[in-house]
């Protein structure tokens, strides 16, 4: 598995011949000008994981790529956007994609709740080998091989990131969502994630725009 960190929450899953990018939104870059891509996944409708006014070009760029989005989102950006829910199962090229969740995390009472689809990516042998939550902290209940975990959020303290990481115990936990601390103080999310980290999980951290083996 190889995987692509545009910033943020957007990564490029890269599984079996099989190329997919989640998340483009505005705080990611490097994304733009991406070809050949088997599908554009997008987890919610917020404009840090959904960037309307990008999104055209990309699609237009990868005219084969499979649109899939929660709900409400495919609602928004309507044409050929695919609504995906919670307990949807899909094929993707070589992959199988789940939907889990549905919700996103609660920001503050006063605030709707949205949509907020978490895919889970596998084969045959594995149905989770990948896990973008979006934002939440939604536990699959099956083994999670990779997971990208929100490593700082307004919704969410440092504490419920460590619970979550201990709940799922993936293999491999790689930090998303980010851009919303500054460079200094990710050490801190970082640091607490790493040292308390299920024993046999790698929490493991790698410069933006590079790729990395998984």
């Amino acid at each position: 598995m190889r995987l692509t960190h545009f910033r943020h929450s957007c990564l490029l899953l890269e599984l079996n011949e099989t190329r997919v990018l989640f998340d483009p939104g505005n705080f990611s870059h490097g994304f733009e000008g991406l070809t050949d891509l088997d599908a554009i996944i997008i987890t919610h409708q917020h404009p840090d994981h959904c960037d309307q006014a990008r999104l055209p070009d990309l699609v237009a760029g990868n005219p084969d790529a499979k649109l899939l989005a929660d709900p409400q989102s495919a609602a928004i950006l309507g044409g050929d956007w695919q609504a995906v829910h919670s307990g949807n199962a899909l094929e993707l090229g070589t992959l199988k994609v789940t939907a889990g969740g549905g919700r996103h995390a609660v920001i503050h009472p006063d605030i709707p709740v949205i949509d907020n689809t978490v895919y889970l990516v596998g084969d045959d042998t594995n149905p989770a080998r990948f896990c973008h939550p979006g934002d939440s902290l939604f536990v699959p209940s099956f083994p999670v091989d990779v997971l990208a975990i929100p490593a700082a959020a307004p919704w969410m303290r440092i504490s419920e990131t460590v619970d979550y990481l201990r709940a799922v115990a993936p293999r491999v936990a790689v930090p998303i969502h980010q851009e919303i601390v500054s460079a200094s103080g990710r050490g801190i999310y970082y640091g607490r994630l790493s040292e308390m980290a299920p024993k046999d999980t790698e929490f493991r951290v790698w410069p933006e725009e590079n790729e990395v083996e998984v």
